[in-house]
């Protein structure tokens, strides 16, 4: 079903990816010839047949613009992708998560709506307005940053933080709210009434429990985090997958497109699989749901 999706948005996109890639002086009879060559004059269902049988192979055609194999592309930058993805989501969970635990431990106090009031405010402000007032303030006037790339650690820096800041505050509220949750179990107030420590309460009953849904987040995040670093490489010039995708869709490059959204589409598919499988692990009562422990 995503295969059959991917490719009739990009064939029903308008326009045509020769003609945007030629000349206006090329004959037609040249421009026929490439479009024979990428198989564009064949009919929509024998290009569909021939795109799913080579993607099965790994083989997701060449770049109409490049000419470079689609999958060594992808394996170039790939890597680059990942690499800044993971490192925001894992630096959006430690800062968030104590946070998060610490505003349900304050609730309705004044750090709590302090917290809550500003994860708002990071809530309604889009990422790349967040990247260019980091790209000024960093790089343009204190110039302690670099303004593009990504090839030192220093590099990471106003990227990683353009992802974080912007998502932060669901991840916050989130954790929030689950730890609330977890407070009211009748197993917190029994540690409580054994005259267990409060740390010693939160940390191992409360927090151990709440991380379920971290966890969740984690894997759920992934996929949302590649697709919302389309913006942000574009922005800070980093030659990752998102840059790549930007690229072919305004070039019309079939091939790249159809790979990129396609292995986005896989990786949401992947990653809620094994978000259900970690969660069956950590949580024994769904395992007792689906009758897989007695």
């Amino acid at each position: 079903m995503v295969s059959i999706l991917v490719f009739l948005m990009m064939d029903m996109m308008p326009g045509d990816p020769i003609n945007i890639l030629t000349d206006r002086k090329v004959s037609e009879a040249v421009k026929e010839q490439l479009r024979e060559e990428y198989g564009l004059n064949l009919p929509l269902h024998q290009r569909y047949v021939k795109w799913v049988r080579d993607m099965l192979r790994g083989d997701f055609g060449k770049s109409i613009k490049t000419k470079v194999p689609v999958m060594s592309m992808i394996k170039a930058r790939l890597p680059v992708t990942l690499k800044l993805t993971l490192t925001a989501i894992l630096i959006e969970l430690i800062i968030a998560v104590p946070i998060g635990l610490y505003a349900a431990y304050k609730k309705d106090g004044f750090a709590d709506r302090l917290i809550m009031s500003l994860s708002l405010v990071f809530a309604a402000i889009p990422s790349y307005w967040i990247a260019v007032m980091l790209m000024l303030i960093f790089a343009v006037k204190l110039k302690i940053l670099p303004l593009s790339g990504f090839e030192t650690p220093t590099h990471y820096v106003l990227p990683v933080a353009a992802m974080v800041i912007g998502s932060i505050a669901s991840t916050i509220r989130m954790t929030k709210t689950e730890v609330l949750d977890v407070l009211r179990e009748k197993y917190v107030l029994t540690a409580y009434a054994k005259g267990l420590p409060k740390r010693r309460v939160l940390v191992f009953h409360v927090l151990r429990n709440a991380l379920i849904l971290v966890t969740i987040m984690f894997f759920m995040n992934i996929p949302w985090v590649i697709s919302g670093a389309v913006i942000i490489e574009n922005i800070f010039t980093i030659s990752g997958m998102g840059q790549m995708l930007t690229s072919g869709i305004l070039n019309q490059d079939f091939p790249i497109v159809q790979a990129c959204v396609f292995l986005l589409s896989l990786l949401t598919v992947v990653s809620n699989i094994i978000c259900d499988i970690i969660t069956a692990m950590l949580d024994p009562r769904i395992r007792i749901a689906m009758g897989g422990e007695k």
